[in-house]
């Protein structure tokens, strides 16, 4: 028998959870600083998917501008939407979000591992790139620990035909060499190798034994443990906007406990800086821990140390020919206990030393969060005090974050 006040409650229930479902979402970012600002937001997706009624599953939306120009978005592994922002200074930037299939959207940062160069792991933004050394490089015996910076002045990606010229040409190289065509071989090295600058950028950055760009290292007896290569690895995120990876390194033996080290590092799009997350499991005391960047013996003045963070003007590995720096930094917006360069008593590999940020008495799976990044003096920072500059900004952006506001 049917019941008809059951029905018309039914009814209105209905009534009302579709009232609730709004057909778009607006979002108003804020600016309340005297600057202008220009980076990668972050809004609560699933705030979002509640306000809109998308269920877990049907996630494709559709993201315009004031200007009702669609943007390029990306929905991150933690549950974050991110969208490129740009607001004037004490202002603001509205866009409007809704259901449906968005347009093809333009990558702007991506890595990969690349098993076919021993297990590299680099990744790039429209900046510039980095990479890590993995399973197949620690095999070979090639001590190279920390992290490299590959330079670019184009915005395009170019890492992936970087290596893919490099490795058609290696054996023709080797054949070369083996016939003793020495010339030949050069000449055909200098045309194809990352070594050299073609026109958008090249591999000049020296790591070797050393924490290179920004790894972090445990500290013992006074002394940096530098870590060895990954063991494994996973990519969270891969573009348009960010790269995520997390990575796992081969156990360390310290005070004779078996120490593991854990890595989540992140690039944004239009960013110098790549964000580090860093933990340690098996360490039963408190122990110091440190992160920062390789100082060469060519150039040991170039340093500079605040409260905050460390820098470093590199020399590259032939500073006569050359005749550019790489800007190298390590940021702590969460602060460190202190920041100092530690030289080693013998340097050796061209290394002279290290100027780091240092946590003290550290325990067991405290995360660290500290930021690492570069620039190139022949493309968007052209001079020491301007990398101070480009610094100070990014420290003051992460102090006083844009407002987000989802209605």
């Amino acid at each position: 028998m049917n019941n008809p006040m059951k029905a018309t409650m039914m009814a209105l229930a209905l009534m009302a959870s579709t009232m609730s479902v709004a057909k778009s979402v607006t979002v108003t970012i804020v600016n309340n600083e005297r600057q202008q600002r220009q980076e990668v937001v972050e809004i609560n997706a699933q705030e979002v998917f509640s306000k809109l009624g998308l269920t877990p599953g049907d996630k494709k939306l559709v993201i315009t501008n004031a200007l009702g120009q669609e943007v390029a978005y990306q929905l991150t592994y933690d549950g974050l939407i991110i969208i490129d922002v740009a607001t004037r200074p004490c202002g603001e930037a509205v866009f409007k979000i809704e259901p449906g299939v968005p347009q093809q959207m333009k990558t702007f940062v991506c890595g990969r591992q690349y098993p076919e160069r021993v297990d590299d792991i680099a990744w790039e933004n429209d900046r510039t790139a980095y990479r890590l050394y993995g399973p197949a490089l620690q095999r070979s015996g090639e001590r190279a620990f920390g992290i490299d910076v590959w330079l670019k002045n184009t915005p395009d990606l170019v890492v992936e035909q970087r290596y893919a010229t490099e490795l058609a040409h290696h054996g023709e190289i080797q054949q070369l060499l083996s016939q003793g065509k020495q010339q030949e071989a050069r000449k055909m090295e200098i045309a194809t190798t990352y070594h050299f600058d073609h026109g958008y950028g090249l591999d000049c950055y020296k790591v070797g034994p050393s924490l290179g760009c920004g790894a972090p290292a445990l500290i013992n007896n006074g002394q940096l443990l530098l870590p060895y290569c990954y063991k494994d690895y996973k990519i969270l995120d891969n573009g348009p906007l960010r790269f995520t990876v997390e990575l796992t390194y081969n156990p360390t033996n310290i005070n004779g406990e078996t120490v593991v080290e854990h890595r989540i590092l992140s690039l944004d799009k239009g960013s110098n800086f790549n964000k580090m997350v860093v933990w340690y499991e098996g360490m039963n005391r408190k122990t110091d821990v440190a992160a920062g960047v390789v100082v060469h013996q060519e150039d040991t003045q170039s340093i500079l140390t605040a409260r905050d963070y460390v820098a470093y003007a590199d020399p590259t590995d032939n500073p006569q020919m050359q005749n550019f720096q790489i800007y190298v930094a390590a940021l702590f917006p969460q602060g460190v206990d202190e920041t100092k360069t530690i030289f080693d008593e013998t340097p050796k590999n061209g290394i002279a030393g290290h100027v780091v940020g240092v946590w003290k008495d550290c325990d067991q799976n405290q995360r660290l969060t500290y930021y690492f990044g570069s620039a190139w003096s022949k493309n968007d920072v052209s001079t020491f005090d301007e990398w101070r500059l480009r610094i100070e900004n990014f420290l003051n952006a992460l102090h006083s974050p844009l407002a987000v506001a989802v209605e």
